[in-house]
């Protein structure tokens, strides 16, 4: 175990691992912290159910690709907690925070907080800001981690662009049980004449209660579909708003929903007043990296028990808009080169697991569940082939990803196999495999 991961398992014994939503604790760590949020340089904020993150890579990868230095924050990790901080390099790509440096940091702001009552996640978050506030960078990109309104990152007085990706049901115990309600947590991270990004939205109700946020606080606001687009055309990426057209190669993301996410980015690095010429968004959006998310498993120890020729992909999508726009993406793979699909499968209790599987009835041959080692909250396997049998998918309960590959190698050959359901399972998958993201 690194210095960093034993000074916070050590806080996860005296802290709460849950949420309680509020900004209270954060902002009285931070002001005893003095402020560091308040000495950051331009921020990105990013907030939404699905597609923040990729939104986050996209932005990071095209600013970089201009030249800039780049800070990133992200939550969960899938293996290690030094991937929730990226620390910008000048005129290169930014690196991971060393261990050292991130251990300093968490013991730092654990000493601030004196032993009171607060979350671990804002804890880290205020590790976030003291990081981002003691190394000069360019920008710094803030991924919201659940909400926007109550999330510790919130406490950024005014960005210099807020960007609302697809809203859709997910955490509803916190955020809500409509839409609306849950567009109205996200649209928490506006401020008052602040420019606001408004990323594709699946749901019309979302998009009314954003543009409704944004016109109320005086925010300058763009919308995708309105005043941005982006749609593929001859094996390009057709890029446009008020300014022109841009032709561009298309993301290297998979899937057709990364379109849309790339589009956002590409809005709101401008709208955060950043100058991107045509070649820094063709290499950011070719040199883009977001592990975990439809990435292909290609080698590894994990792989290699695969029945030969087989096809890996892994996704932590784990809510029904992951659900759609993954199936979505495995057609299309289908309709390019036809294999038989198979899902191997964990999840949380939280989630939705019937709403997750049901826009894959009528792909997918079989559904392997299977436990998830690295949560205490993992659905019990046997409960969950259940319910992606309610979904009208044949499923199998079996102990562990390896049993899966084996048994997808007794039933066919060259499949496609597609390996997910939880972000909890596919760090397992990547660990175990021995390839973390770096």
């Amino acid at each position: 175990m690194s210095e960093a991961a034993r000074e916070i398992e050590a806080l996860l014994g005296l802290h709460p691992k849950g949420f309680d939503l509020s900004l209270d604790r954060i902002a009285r760590l931070l002001s005893t912290l003095g402020d560091p949020h308040l000495r950051l340089p331009p921020v990105i904020h990013a907030a939404g159910t699905n597609g923040k993150g990729s939104v986050s890579a996209f932005c990071r990868s095209i600013l970089e690709a201009e030249g800039l230095s780049v800070h990133v924050h992200t939550s969960p990790h899938l293996v290690n907690w030094h991937e929730r901080y990226r620390l910008g390099v000048e005129g290169g790509r930014g690196r991971l925070v060393e261990d050292g440096v991130l251990a300093d940091a968490v013991r730092r702001v654990a000493a601030a907080n004196g032993g009171q009552m607060i979350t671990v996640f804002e804890i880290l978050t205020a590790v976030t800001f003291l990081l981002f506030s003691e190394h000069p960078a360019d920008v710094a990109i803030l991924e919201v981690g659940l909400g926007g309104r109550f999330d510790a990152t919130n406490v950024i007085p005014r960005p210099a662009v807020s960007v609302i990706m697809p809203v859709s049901l997910d955490h509803q115990a916190y955020l809500g049980d409509r839409v609306e309600l849950i567009a109205a947590e996200k649209a928490g991270i506006m401020k008052r004449g602040a420019p606001v990004v408004v990323g594709y939205q699946p749901e019309a109700a979302a998009r009314d209660v954003l543009v409704a946020t944004a016109e109320r606080l005086g925010c300058p606001h763009s919308v995708y579909g309105q005043d941005f687009f982006a749609y593929e055309e001859h094996g390009r990426l057709v890029y446009q708003d008020e300014t022109g057209l841009a032709d561009l190669p298309l993301p290297r993301l998979p899937g057709r929903h990364q379109y849309a996410n790339a589009a956002a980015a590409i809005r709101a690095v401008k709208a955060a007043g950043f100058t991107v010429g045509d070649r820094a968004l063709e290499r950011g959006l070719t040199e883009v990296e977001w592990p975990g998310r439809l990435q292909r498993l290609t080698d590894g120890t994990l792989a290699r028990l695969a029945p030969e020729g087989s096809e890996i992909w892994v996704d932590g999508g784990h809510n029904p808009g992951a659900g759609q726009v993954i199936a979505e993406t495995m057609t299309s793979f289908e309709e390019r080169d036809p294999r038989p699909l198979f899902l191997v499968t964990g999840m949380i209790n939280t989630k939705d697991p019937v709403g997750y599987f049901e826009p894959f009835r009528g792909l997918a041959e079989r559904v392997f569940t299977v436990p998830i080692r690295g949560s205490d909250a993992g659905l019990d396997p046997v409960a969950l082939a259940t319910d992606a049998a309610r979904a009208g998918l044949a499923a199998e309960p079996l102990s562990t990803v390896a049993d899966a590959l084996a048994a997808i190698g007794r039933i066919t050959t060259r499949p496609r196999i597609l390996i997910g359901g939880s972000l909890y399972l596919v760090g397992d998958v990547l660990a175990d495999n021995g390839t973390p993201p770096a």
